[in-house]
């Protein structure tokens, strides 16, 4: 049976530690692609003979959103189905087969997604992110609870939507799964697909409070533009509960 999802690993290759654990961690889901994007100083010669990892190609451009994007665009014949993840977070085991059964079986679904933990340097669960069927519907309003580690796309939404944007530093995902919402379904499976990485060093973490303002901008631009003079009503209210429940999640 020929191999129908792309995952691609944005990485520097500075964490090999924790990019070994989240290569097993893909195989272990499913049958996949595996394409790591980096830059040409990064050799990852072993890690393709150890079986990690089927392809490494150089990043055309700095930037996150811009290696993730040059990774799908790579994706070539037979691939239906897209999905990235951080080369420090972590997939449950199946959780690709579940995930590609899901789209195959719900056409008019552009991407699925599930639950997923918090865990720390060492891999012990400090928190489980808040989320559902409704987490979809709150994406224009409300807080980002829709996880995109574990989460899976429709290669056809995907090219009809366009590429991430790359002039967002830490929303890019965001936006993405808003514009893909407007093709087709955001579809919820009942179960825990995958493990953020929180800790110290993490993008996500350092940098949070510039996260929650950027996702406030990227909210109010999927607006019509008559409801954006009245956002603040509820905006700041979604950025200060963000930023607190960010909080609340151990770091140390």
């Amino acid at each position: 049976m020929s191999t129908r999802t792309l995952v691609v690993v944005p990485t520097l290759g500075q964490r090999p530690d924790f990019l070994a654990q989240s290569l097993t961690s893909i195989r272990a889901a499913g049958p996949a692609r595996i394409l790591l994007v980096g830059p040409a100083s990064f050799d990852a010669a072993d890690i393709i003979a150890a079986g990690l990892a089927d392809e490494k190609i150089d990043e055309a451009a700095r930037g996150l959103a811009a290696a993730i994007n040059q990774g799908f665009a790579a994706a070539g014949p037979g691939i239906d189905y897209l999905a990235w993840l951080g080369d420090d977070d972590l997939l449950r085991p199946g959780a690709l087969t579940r995930t590609e059964q899901f789209l195959e079986d719900h056409p008019r679904s552009s991407a699925v997604y599930g639950r997923c933990d918090y865990i720390d340097e060492h891999g012990t669960k400090v928190w489980a992110m808040p989320t559902g069927w409704w987490a979809a519907s709150l994406l224009r309003v409300g807080p980002q609870l829709v996880p995109q580690p574990g989460s899976l796309f429709r290669r056809a939404a995907v090219e009809r939507v366009g590429p991430l944007r790359t002039d967002l530093g830490w929303a890019f995902d965001f936006d993405f799964l808003i514009r893909l919402s407007k093709v087709g379904r955001l579809s919820f499976v009942n179960e825990t697909l995958a493990d953020f990485r929180w800790h110290p060093d993490s993008l996500s973490v350092r940098r949070r409070a510039d996260s929650v303002r950027e996702a406030s901008v990227v909210r109010r631009s999927h607006l019509p533009a008559w409801v954006r003079p009245v956002a603040g009503l509820w905006e700041n209210p979604v950025r200060w509960a963000t930023l607190r429940a960010a909080g609340l999640v151990r770091t140390d």
